[in-house]
């Protein structure tokens, strides 16, 4: 009807990124930049964790979610299922399919692998109370990133289902490889040329790892001191 806005014009984009929502949406908006969740974790916590702390743990970590992502792709090229057609346009995904949501497959991946690491591995931490704690601390994230791509229009409700549960299998599956298999191997890694040339490292067997670092630093200091 001549007069009235297109889908695409009542649409907008949080800046520096493709996720839409509509204008004065509020809810939409806070919704947006949850979805980006999986950017913010790849971007900003891997890439910091290889900077600054290059455990073998994380690096495997990091290589489930590609894995997963890569496996995700390979089932949507394989199914085609399409995103809901009431937004695809407006959205301009038409061109991809939704099965399974990759976004809420990283997530629960994400949220899956970290928790069986806390209660499991202890990631350092030695109360058990904090493991728990800790281990309970993605999960908002990943169920609000599972609501948003179907609140924003990018996914229906089996298409997020999906992508959780193969989320979920896949994090305790890789859980189990890197743990019972792989971390036989860390070892090795640790005491290879490129291990030594990166600082590559594994601190498992180190039961409380912010007390052990913290406790060398400090001998390291008083060391520097006297000298």
């Amino acid at each position: 009807m001549e007069g009235t806005p297109s889908a695409a014009a009542v649409l907008k984009a949080v800046t520096l990124t493709h996720v839409r929502y509509r204008r004065g949406d509020a809810l939409g908006h806070f919704l947006a930049w949850v979805s980006l969740m999986p950017v913010f974790i790849s971007l900003g916590g891997f890439v910091s964790h290889f900077l600054f702390r290059r455990e073998l743990q994380g690096l495997c970590f990091f290589l489930g979610l590609l894995l997963s992502q890569a496996l995700n792709e390979l089932i949507k090229s394989s199914i085609q299922q399409s995103r809901p057609s009431s937004m695809c346009a407006a959205l301009e995904v038409c061109d991809s399919h939704g099965w399974p949501s990759s976004h809420s497959q990283y997530m629960f991946f994400f949220a899956t692998y970290f928790s069986l690491l806390c209660l499991l591995n202890g990631i350092g931490v030695s109360s058990p109370r904090s493991r728990r704690l800790l281990a309970l601390l993605p999960w908002p994230s990943a169920f609000l990133t599972l609501y948003s791509r179907v609140y924003l229009g990018y996914h229906t409700i089996p298409q997020v289902t999906a992508g959780a549960t193969l989320g979920l299998v896949l994090g305790a599956g890789w859980f189990c490889i890197v743990n019972t298999m792989l971390v036989d191997y860390f070892p090795a890694v640790e005491e290879s040329a490129i291990g030594r040339f990166l600082y590559i490292k594994d601190s498992s067997h180190v039961p409380n790892v912010l007390k052990f670092e913290y406790d060398n630093a400090r001998l390291a200091r008083k060391k520097i001191a006297k000298d």
